[in-house]
């Protein structure tokens, strides 16, 4: 294995740790039914009601096939509905249902659940400082 080149692949240790970071996120949310894809799908809705898949697509960052693939379960549970806005052109926006609202609540008490046993493992400093990293990689790594 090519262990000396994965050491020094940026791209690598970022996937790895997300992976096992989303790992992680799940065994909380598990009990919900809700994954963490799914979780960040419902809070930006719930702050962002009346997106449309692309305006979502590029508040998530990821491709609009990736989104409609986890989109789909949530708008067949009843917990994400999809509607035409009529204003010039007719548009497909996204919002949270009451059902939706609920699920959201009660999966953020998992979520925060999560958030603050990964702090207490990796420290919430450090966890203030790697999220305020990659928030800024992210910004700086514009899309081409």
């Amino acid at each position: 294995m090519h262990t000396q080149f994965l050491q020094n692949d940026d791209c690598f240790a970022v996937r790895q740790a997300a992976r096992r970071i989303s790992q992680f996120y799940e065994r909380y949310l598990s009990a919900t039914g809700v994954t963490p894809s799914q979780y960040s799908i419902l809070s930006v809705l719930a702050r962002n009601p009346g997106l449309t898949m692309a305006r979502l697509s590029a508040v998530l960052v990821v491709e609009r096939t990736t989104l409609l693939r986890t989109l789909k379960p949530l708008l067949k549970s009843d917990l994400v509905a999809g509607r035409y806005q009529e204003n010039g052109k007719r548009r497909l926006v996204f919002d949270l249902t009451e059902y939706g609202m609920g699920k959201l609540a009660e999966a953020s008490v998992s979520w925060q659940a999560a958030q603050e046993a990964f702090e207490l493992r990796f420290g919430s400093e450090r966890a203030a400082q790697l999220r305020a990293e990659l928030f800024r990689i992210k910004a700086d790594i514009a899309a081409t």
